[in-house]
């Protein structure tokens, strides 16, 4: 018979002839896991991982391009070498608050299946 650590890796494992019998009572007194809810969270999880590197990737070069040419060198006169100055460090506070808003967004979402886990 098992005893300790080893006994709790092979029934995490699922699989242990010597405890086949023992598994049933150990097993009454747990909540069964939700699969379906797991799946779910980890596809909710690469959504916004996806969706925040679209944005990491399109919204720092889109601004980049749009100060530059339509606000610094059209709105304000700029030259062309102090344009890509100003351009650059918009495009690096818009890289901060991609950031930002992707540390808030996995944080809300961390607590909220914390929440749900406590309820089950």
């Amino acid at each position: 018979m098992l005893r300790g650590k080893s006994r709790l890796n092979v029934e995490w494992l699922g699989y242990s002839p010597g405890l086949l019998l023992e598994r049933r009572h150990l097993l009454t007194g747990r909540t069964p896991r939700n699969p379906g809810r797991n799946e779910s969270s980890l596809a909710s999880t690469l959504k916004t991982l996806l969706f925040f590197t679209a944005l990491m990737i399109t919204v720092p070069i889109g601004l980049y391009f749009t100060t530059k040419s339509y606000v610094f060198e059209g709105a304000f006169g700029m030259s062309n070498r102090d344009s890509y100055f100003y351009a650059a460090i918009v495009a690096v506070v818009a890289v901060h608050v991609v950031l930002a808003l992707f540390v808030y967004v996995a944080w809300n979402e961390g607590s909220r299946q914390w929440r749900e886990g406590k309820q089950d």
